[in-house]
């Protein structure tokens, strides 16, 4: 093993560093060389099987680190996830080839749960609409619901879940929540009632989804799925867009199966002008922006700079993957 004075890190997330300039000096101060992703996107494997060869620690984002980009990387000994997803990593390449990968939980969940609440506001009351009226000139009198009185449903109870529930108490709303890792402690502080996945579609006005991407719940918002919510009820979800099936989601947002959906998260990031969804109204998209706050780059740039120096000094991670 070489001294961690001599090691070449990549760092990919373009935000990182971004409100706390010291993780970038505090890098490039322990390490030889420190390489930087320049372009405003996440890596593609073809990018990565280029740049990782010399590569002994990596900072990563939402890239595509696949089998074949972990094989161009005979030096690499860290992959530290800037960010709690690992499903953009494969990691039996990973395993073997001997390469540790970490994550960053619990990092992004006030930054997320914030922005899950201002989107849930933004779809009951036509905040932007009122916006770009008033800024014509209008003064428009228009209708909008109140979160008093109605019910969440929030699928996925782990630490954003959980930060969502937390800022929701003090709405006077009825939470509903459903997860395979039940907290029932968490949820009896809480106010939350725990329930199966059916009768929590069947009730809530607003079902909010918090789940990492799995074989289980890849698509798992699909036709059967929208035929069990609630009519007129409306959809966020701040997580990873392959959960859910867009075809279906448009095609119940035009019927009018759903009042609305906000989408942080697409299944191509970025969609593109023309996808079909960024067309219609009833819509609000963001640019997978859940964990672009100070509170949250600097947690995830803390955390992912201390483990990937620690496994190049020999020592064993805070946050291990595997």
């Amino acid at each position: 093993m070489k001294p961690l004075s001599e090691c070449h890190v990549l760092v990919t997330p373009t935000s990182y560093g971004r409100f706390n300039p010291t993780l970038k000096s505090d890098l490039e101060t322990a390490v030889q060389r420190v390489t930087y992703n320049r372009s405003s996107k996440p890596l593609t494997s073809a990018q990565l099987q280029e740049l990782l060869p010399e590569v002994d620690g990596y900072i990563a984002g939402l890239d595509e680190i696949d089998a074949a980009a972990i094989a161009a990387a005979p030096n690499l000994q860290v992959i530290a996830r800037y960010g709690v997803g690992t499903n953009n990593v494969d990691l039996e390449a990973a395993k073997a080839h001997n390469v540790t990968v970490t994550n960053t939980p619990g990092a992004n969940a006030a930054s997320v749960a914030e922005l899950t609440i201002t989107l849930m506001l933004n779809l009951l009351r036509p905040i932007e609409t009122a916006v770009t009226e008033t800024r014509q000139g209008g003064w428009p009198r228009l209708k909008g619901l109140s979160l008093v009185g109605k019910t969440v449903g929030i699928i996925g109870l782990g630490a954003i879940g959980k930060a969502v529930a937390q800022r929701l108490a003090g709405f006077e709303c009825r939470l509903l929540a459903f997860d395979v890792a039940t907290d029932d402690a968490y949820a009896q502080q809480m106010g939350v009632t725990l329930c199966s996945q059916a009768r929590l579609l069947a009730e809530a006005d607003v079902v909010t989804l918090h789940l990492p991407v799995l074989p289980a719940t890849e698509q798992m918002v699909n036709d059967a799925f929208l035929q069990q919510m609630k009519p007129g009820s409306y959809l966020i979800n701040t997580s990873r867009g392959e959960l859910v099936d867009e075809v279906v989601l448009l095609a119940a947002l035009e019927n009018g199966r759903l009042a609305g959906a906000a989408l942080d998260a697409f299944q191509q990031e970025p969609p593109g002008a023309e996808h079909p969804l960024l067309a219609l109204p009833n819509v609000i998209p963001t640019p997978h922006m859940g964990a672009h706050s100070d509170g949250a780059t600097n947690g995830m740039g803390s955390m992912a700079l201390a483990d990937c120096l620690a496994v190049l000094a020999g020592k064993e991670p805070a946050y291990p993957v595997i």
